[in-house]
Parts: C-alpha cells; sequence; structure tokens
C-alpha cells in the first residue's frame, strides 16, 4: 500500500508562485513513476507533469511547459511541484499520484496511475 498526501496549495495572485509537496508513507517512492495531475471545475482530469524513478526524465503538458517544474526525493519519499508565473487557468485541485508503469506515454494518463493523493487546491486570482 502507498499512501499520497499533498499540501502546499492556496490563493495565490497571477504571477505568483507555489510549490507544492507530496509526502508518501506504506512504500518507498524510489521504484515508481510519479505524476502530478490537476481537474478544474467541469473539466476532465489532466497530467501535469510526470517523472522517472531516478529524476532524471520528465513530461510536461504544454500548458505547463517553462513555467513548472516537478522534482522528487527519494530519500525523503517527497515528489515536488513548483509551479511559477501561475495564471487564473491553473486554478484546479492538484493531485499526487503513482504508477508501476516506468517509460511510455502510458505514464500520461490517470488511467496509469493506481494511488492518489487527496488533492490540495490552487487558486489563482486575476
Amino acid at each position: 500500500q502507498v499512501q499520497l498526501v499533498e499540501s502546499g496549495g492556496g490563493l495565490v495572485q497571477a504571477g505568483g508562485s507555489l510549490r507544492l509537496s507530496c509526502a508518501a508513507s506504506g512504500r518507498a517512492l524510489s521504484g515508481y513513476t510519479m505524476g502530478w495531475f490537476r481537474q478544474a471545475p467541469g473539466k476532465d482530469r489532466e497530467v501535469v507533469a510526470t517523472i522517472n524513478w531516478s529524476g532524471g526524465s520528465t513530461y510536461y503538458a504544454d500548458s505547463v511547459k517553462g513555467r513548472f517544474a516537478i522534482s522528487r526525493d527519494n530519500a525523503e519519499n517527497t515528489v515536488y511541484l513548483r509551479m511559477d508565473s501561475l495564471k487564473p487557468e491553473d486554478t484546479a485541485v492538484y493531485y499526487c499520484a503513482c504508477s508501476a508503469w516506468t517509460t511510455g506515454s502510458i505514464v500520461r494518463v490517470a488511467a496509469a496511475y493506481y494511488y492518489w493523493g487527496q488533492g490540495t487546491q490552487v487558486t489563482v486570482s486575476s
């Protein structure tokens, strides 16, 4: 079993920054691909960023590329999402998730992730 708990969300003005954290317990994260997803009201859950077990390979959705940065610290069993230059359209509930898949486009879809956190709300005001 893997338990994931997100933190760091909140209210921020457009152009501001937030750093989300996802702390894991129950199992070590070192062998898993980790992903950040988000879901805005009335919209489907979408991938934001993914990172492989070593942190050497990352993927970003076009909408956040250049503004967000995913990272992980396996020693601390934690994954992070640094969000800069936030826009109102970034407003959503952000979820971290854990996947046993290691490579390929499969890790960019929510169905590939079995363990999910409870989500943390990010609200960006204009």
